[in-house]
Parts: C-alpha cells; sequence; structure tokens
C-alpha cells in the first residue's frame, strides 16, 4: 500500500499543486490549512509523512513540529518543512525544531521525490525493528540494559578532497570525537569486520565535475557486509539537486549543502550517530533475546512459538491503522515422497532452499516462518486481496520455475507448493482476531490441496 502524506500549507494555492504531484506519484494524500485541521487528521487517519510549510508566519509551525516530536503516538512520522528561506541558519532552525528534512522555495520536484522515498524507508525500518522488541517483550525477554555509547566513529570520505581536513576539523570540534580522513578505497577495500564506523561524511561538494565515482562508492558502500549499517551524510554541490537526489536514491541517509554551516552540518550529523545507535540498540534485542528460542534451527527462520505473539501485534496496527493484513499459508506438495525417495538430507535442502527463496522475495516488514514440517507462514501487513493474491502467485512461480539442487551429484528436482491466502480486511471487528485470519488460511490452503495442488486459493471471505 502506498504511503499516507499530509500536506500542511495555508496557502490553497500551495495545498493543490502539492497534491495533485503526491497523487501522480501514487501516495495516498491528505491536505489542511490549520495547526487544528491538522491535529484532528492525523489523530483520525495517521500519515507516514508530512509535508508543512513552515514560511508560514499565520501559525506557529515549529511549535507543531515540537509538539509532534514530544508525543510518542505521532514522534515517527516524518516530517519535511518546505518554503524555509535557503539559508543555513533557517534550515538549522526547521531541523532543530524536529523536521526530518527541509526544502527550500521553489521546490524540485526529483529531490522532493527522493526524501520522500528516503525518510519513508527509514520509517519502515523504525517500524519493523520496533515491532520486533515488542514481540520480544511478550515473548518474556529481559529489555537490553542502556550503555554507555562513547565517542562515535566517523570517517570523511572524499575524492581528492582539497576540503576535507577543514570538514574534518568543524565535526572533530562539534562531535568531540575522532574523526578518521579516508580514501574511498582504503574503505571499500578492508575486509576487517571489526572496523566499523558509526557515520561516513562522504565530501562530493565537488560531484558535479565529473567525479561519477562518488555516486558508485554511496551504493558499495550501502551494499557491503562491513558497511551498510553505517549512516551516510553526502556533502553535496549548492544548487544542484539532481546530484542530492541521486544520492538519496543510491542510498545516502541524508545530504547537506556544501554552503552549509558547521552547526547545520553538526546537527544533522549527531541525529544520524543517534538513529544509527537506536537501530543497533534494537538489533542486539532481536539478535541476542530472540534468535536461540524462537528460530528454526534448520532454515533460520522464525517458528511458531514467535509466530503468535508477532501475528498479534501486526493485527492490532492492522486494526489502529485500517490497513489489511494478508495471511498466507504455504505448504510444499508430497514432501513425503521427496524424503522417502531421495532421502530426509534432501528433504532439509529443499527446506532450507524454500525458506531462502522466500525470506530473499519479501518485504522486511514482512513475517517469514516455518510452522512445522514442510509448512511455513507468510503475513504481509499493509496489503490488499488484490495484492495478496499477486504476491502468493509470486511467490508460488518462485518455487515451481525453478528446480531445487539436491547437490551429491544428484539430479535437480522440481518442487511445487500450494498457497492458502486469507486478508483481515475481510472480517468484522469481532471476528478479525489473528487466529480467525490463520483458521482461514488454512482453509484456503486446504482448498488448493484439493483443487489438484500448485495453485493459490484464497478465502472464501477474501474471493
Amino acid at each position: 500500500m502506498p504511503g499516507r502524506i499530509l500536506i500542511i500549507d495555508t496557502v490553497a494555492t500551495n495545498r493543490i499543486v502539492l497534491k495533485v504531484k503526491m497523487l501522480a506519484a501514487q501516495f495516498a494524500v491528505d491536505a489542511c490549512a490549520t495547526q487544528a485541521e491538522a491535529i484532528d487528521i492525523i489523530s483520525a487517519n495517521r500519515p507516514d509523512l508530512i509535508l508543512m510549510n513552515l514560511s508560514d508566519a499565520v501559525e506557529a509551525k515549529h511549535s507543531l513540529c515540537r509538539d509532534l516530536r514530544r508525543s510518542p503516538q505521532t514522534a515517527t512520522i516524518s516530517i519535511i518543512a518546505v518554503g524555509v528561506a535557503d539559508t543555513s541558519q533557517a534550515r538549522f532552525a526547521a531541523l532543530d525544531a524536529g523536521a526530518d528534512e527541509v526544502l527550500p522555495h521553489p521546490m524540485n520536484d526529483a529531490l522532493l521525490l527522493a526524501r520522500i522515498r528516503s525518510l519513508l524507508r527509514v520509517r519502515s525500518t523504525n517500524e519493523e525493528l520496533q515491532l520486533r522488541e515488542g514481540t520480544s517483550r511478550a515473548l518474556g525477554f529481559e529489555e537490553r540494559k542502556a550503555a554507555f555509547d562513547g565517542a562515535a566513529k566517523i570517517a570523511v570520505l572524499s575524492i581528492g578532497a582539497p576540503k576535507k581536513r577543514n570538514l574534518a576539523s568543524n565535526l572533530r570540534q562539534a562531535l568531540r570525537s575522532k574523526i578518521h580522513c579516508l580514501r574511498p578505497s582504503d574503505v571499500l577495500k578492508s575486509d576487517n569486520a571489526s572496523v566499523t564506523h558509526d557515520l561516513f561524511v562522504i565530501d562530493a561538494a565537488r560531484a558535479e565535475e565529473g567525479q561519477g565515482g562518488l555516486f558508485g562508492l554511496v551504493s558499495d558502500l550501502r551494499a557491503r557486509i562491513q558497511t551498510r549499517l553505517t549512516m551516510q551524510l553526502v556533502v553535496v554541490p549548492d544548487n544542484r539537486p539532481e546530484i542530492a537526489a541521486m544520492f538519496l536514491d543510491l542510498g545516502a541517509d541524508d545530504v547537506v549543502p556544501h554552503t552549509s554551516d558547521a552547526t547545520e552540518i553538526t546537527l544533522r550529523a549527531k541525529r544520524l550517530i543517534a538513529r544509527k545507535r537506536q537501530h543497533d540498540r534494537l538489533r542486539d534485542t532481536v539478535r541476542n533475546g530472540l534468535n536461540a528460542a524462537v528460530t528454526d534451527p534448520l532454515t533460520g527462520l522464525f517458528n511458531r512459538r514467535y509466530v503468535e505473539p508477532h501475528l498479534a501485534r501486526l493485527a492490532e496496527q492492522s486494526r489502529k491503522s485500517g490497513r489489511e493484513l494478508a495471511v498466507m499459508m504455504i505448504d510444499i506438495d508430497h514432501f513425503k515422497a521427496v524424503n522417502d525417495t531421495h532421502g530426509h538430507a534432501a528433504g532439509d535442502k529443499v527446506l532450507v532452499e524454500l525458506a531462502d527463496r522466500l525470506r530473499q522475495n519479501l518485504r522486511a516488514i514482512d513475517l517469514v516462518a516455518r510452522m512445522g514440517g514442510e509448512e511455513f507462514l507468510v503475513a504481509m501487513p499493509g496489503t490488499s486481496v488484490t495484492d495478496a493474491r499477486l504476491a502468493a502467485d509470486r511467490l508460488r512461480a518462485l518455487v515451481n520455475t525453478t528446480p531445487f539442487d539436491l547437490g551429491d551429484n544428484q539430479p535437480a528436482l522440481k518442487i511445487t507448493v500450494s498457497v492458502g491466502v486469507a486478508v483481515s480486511g475481510q472480517f468484522n471487528a469481532e471476528t478479525a482476531a489473528i487466529n480467525k485470519i490463520c483458521d482461514q488460511a488454512d482453509k484456503a490452503l486446504y482448498a488448493a490441496k484439493s483443487a489438484g495442488r500448485d495453485q493459490v486459493a484464497m478465502s472464501k471471505s477474501a474471493a
């Protein structure tokens, strides 16, 4: 389902123009003129992101930003301040009030959409990590004790870098951290997993002069195991929004014009470091608290013990947001014959390979679990009946179009699966409990099996 965006602007023309652009980009959009209207809309239909005109002197929009950040119910909503004067001082004031990004007037459409995509990716990651932490608490695991983080590990990267020493010096004084000045090749060639950084500050101020290698650097850092979780702040050329947009879409976490003063760069750096440490803490909770108890040792997927409390949280989230939750039951066809004919070792290889195919072709927010034997469960929040059907067909095709390699000089084996699908939005408030949804998905799976296997069946309520 597309992200939901709220536009807050007292000027009707601005609201209309922005709404048209957002609708064209396939977002769901609400728009209003006043702070009171905005609060009502947020309460009734919580947005994923807010576009707020902070050039408007009619209302104290900076105060609204602070109020949204202080409230636990709205603290995770992304905010882009628009219409702000194009000065480092004005941008700093908006960021300090709680905005995630500031785009001056006139806005560049490509940069605006890149910013929105970047912030929605961050929001999705935050929600997924927090959801899994909540599930670990529901299972009775102790919350990770707060630890002293110490000084941040920061590296300034640039090609040719005549200004990198000045940038590093400013960051060193403001953040009171040791700053490493490195060449990109030094980072990319390193295979030492113990040498990690919290933040890369990439000096791309001269990217318009043909240093296209910096674009590749951002995507390479995001793809490598040693650096993929490190935050990236890219210093970009002034008045070149297309370059800033490109960096964001390649995986940069934030961009800042090279004409920005030290206070703005420092504020952005501090926020990225804080986000990195929050993500690290949440990942540690999941990794250390849950893995042994709730992970299937063969496939590495979550097991039945994890499924029940996590599905309950997904169902509650679905109820509050009004967005559907799709649940699929997936069963390997004729799996007993695989074990009987080729042996249990071959059967285990099929289970492991199927788990990998499912995991690699679903979103981070989706739940994939092995329920036991040859049965798997997939839960997809924010997924309509139509999208659930398409996703189920796609997953089924991922299995039956590519044979499974059994190794040991055995021929590849063709495997098929049957899929049963149910969607929470098809049930009324009294019957939308998660066990009802799973029961409906089970019945749909039985129908797929009875109809000849290797197919998808929707629950009667979702058909």
